[in-house]
């Protein structure tokens, strides 16, 4: 009996281990402009420039058994269309003048969502670890989905 339980255990944990996820980024004809591969615990984060202050914005996600999870955004400053809603996460310093949004923990529904990039100086851009690779160079203006696939049950 013991060698079956273990055996399902070794299993599960297999399964569980096996939930890697794609995160894309493609055109709405189809078109793939990014590519990554993003196991079980992995993150990444979307990065853009605020269109009127300039600095960096960072909302960064988490593939949380084959789901995409917003984990923690990055504000610099409070400015237009930026800020902190009470009851969602928690904001924290960063120590200088910005917060980050800790906690969000909050699933995209269909693990997906469309996104109308910026040109220019906006310069919205996918990083997954030191690989930084900008959507608004492949296709500015344009709508993208962005979407987490895998092996799901």
């Amino acid at each position: 009996m013991r060698r079956i339980a273990g055996g399902a255990l070794i299993a599960l944990l297999i399964a569980q281990a096996g939930v890697a996820g794609v995160l894309t980024a493609t055109l709405e004809d189809g078109t793939e402009i990014a590519r990554f591969e993003i196991p079980e615990g992995s993150g990444w984060c979307v990065l853009w420039r605020h269109s009127v202050k300039g600095f960096e914005v960072a909302d960064c996600y988490e593939n949380r058994g084959g789901r995409m999870v917003l984990v923690r955004s990055h504000l610099p400053d409070f400015a237009a269309g930026l800020d902190h809603i009470p009851g969602r996460g928690r904001q924290v310093s960063d120590g200088g003048g910005g917060y980050w949004i800790e906690d969000l923990d909050e699933p995209v529904p269909g693990d997906a969502y469309v996104l109308r990039l910026g040109r220019g100086n906006v310069d919205h851009r996918l990083r997954v670890g030191d690989d930084i690779q900008s959507l608004s160079e492949r296709a500015p203006r344009a709508r993208v989905r962005i979407a987490l696939t895998g092996d799901r049950d």
